[in-house]
């Protein structure tokens, strides 16, 4: 058995079928409430214009929930993901308008991950090296780029490469869009390094005892550092997306975006307190949110009663979630 194995232990609970349906509890849920929508709306909900358009809207959320999914799992957490995206775009689209107008696509996005990555870089530096709190850093980053995305254009950037919005906006085949394809591929390659993958489960291990995990031998700082640049280049992917399906890299890209990305996590069942949860369960959080989000917009629902209802939805996910982390203690104390 080798060190990562003995610090990560047991994870996933296969043995007791209840504890396996509760911790995939959300695809039973997003399957109930997309009939529950379908039946309301029987002629515009379950059309295929309609779900290409949901998974669609859901792709760059997706991102943003990934990146804040393995930071979670590491014991940690990164509130600058929105911020991150939109100032990622936003300087990109500077770049390829303004200062090096003619760039192709592929420059714009090699810059635009660049950016993302070198923001998440710089976040975990200070956690993991220089001992800042995940919560300060982060939320300190969280407003220094959303009022750098402002002071860098407070209008629209518009007529960016075709092939640069591509990515967010086009179809790889005729209702297919290339960003849900992106959207399934990441969430795949990182459910396989997290399972299979000895730096997939070393993030399991540092958040579920990262001083054990530093004793077993496991560089935790590095690992720390690791996801952080992981949800940076992420984010910068999202920004990406975001910039595709609008047409346009805007102001306000990125913003109010970090707590439905917690959200999803949360509502997947990422632990809050990192060490456990499959990532697969994050995408179902994303596909859930879009779903209700999508039905309720269709059901004239004012915006300000939608955002209340994704509050109440991560506010039931975290009593789930508390509930269910009970139950799993009364079992292995049987």
């Amino acid at each position: 058995m080798s060190v990562v194995d003995k610090v990560v232990g047991e994870d996933r609970d296969n043995d007791d079928l209840v504890l396996l349906f509760l911790d995939n509890l959300v695809w039973p849920i997003l399957i109930a409430t997309f009939v529950a929508f379908a039946f309301l709306l029987p002629e515009s909900f379950f059309t295929s214009g309609n779900i290409r358009f949901l998974l669609l809207s859901s792709a760059a959320l997706g991102m943003l929930a990934l990146g804040e999914s393995i930071c979670l799992l590491s014991g940690h957490f990164d509130l600058s993901v929105g911020s991150i995206a939109g100032f990622s775009a936003m300087i990109t689209g500077l770049f390829m308008t303004q200062w090096f107008p003619g760039a192709p696509g592929i420059v714009g996005i090699a810059v635009i991950l660049l950016v993302g990555g070198t923001i998440g870089l710089m976040n975990g530096i200070s956690v993991a090296y220089l001992g800042v709190n995940p919560f300060l850093q982060t939320l300190a980053f969280f407003i220094i780029f959303r009022g750098a995305t402002i002071a860098a254009s407070t209008y629209p950037i518009t007529e960016l490469p075709e092939s640069y919005l591509f990515v967010g906006g086009g179809d790889l085949v005729p209702g297919v869009p290339f960003a849900v394809l992106i959207l399934f591929a990441a969430f795949a390659l990182i459910g396989f390094v997290l399972k299979y993958q000895p730096f997939g489960l070393s993030i399991y291990a540092v958040g579920g005892n990262e001083q054990a995990s530093r004793e077993a031998g496991i560089n935790t700082k590095r690992v720390i550092l690791s996801v952080y640049v992981l949800s940076g280049i992420f984010s910068g992917l999202a920004g990406l997306l975001f910039t595709g399906f609008l047409g346009a890299a805007t102001p306000s890209l990125g913003e109010n975006q970090m707590f439905p990305a917690f959200a999803a996590a949360i509502i997947g069942g990422i632990s809050i307190f990192g060490g456990r949860g499959n990532i697969l369960g994050a995408l179902g959080g994303v596909l859930l949110l879009g779903t209700i989000e999508a039905g309720l917009v269709m059901l004239q629902v004012q915006p300000t009663l939608i955002r209340m209802t994704n509050g109440l939805i991560l506010l039931g996910a975290i009593l789930l979630y508390t509930g269910i982390e009970k139950y799993r203690k009364a079992k292995l104390q049987v």
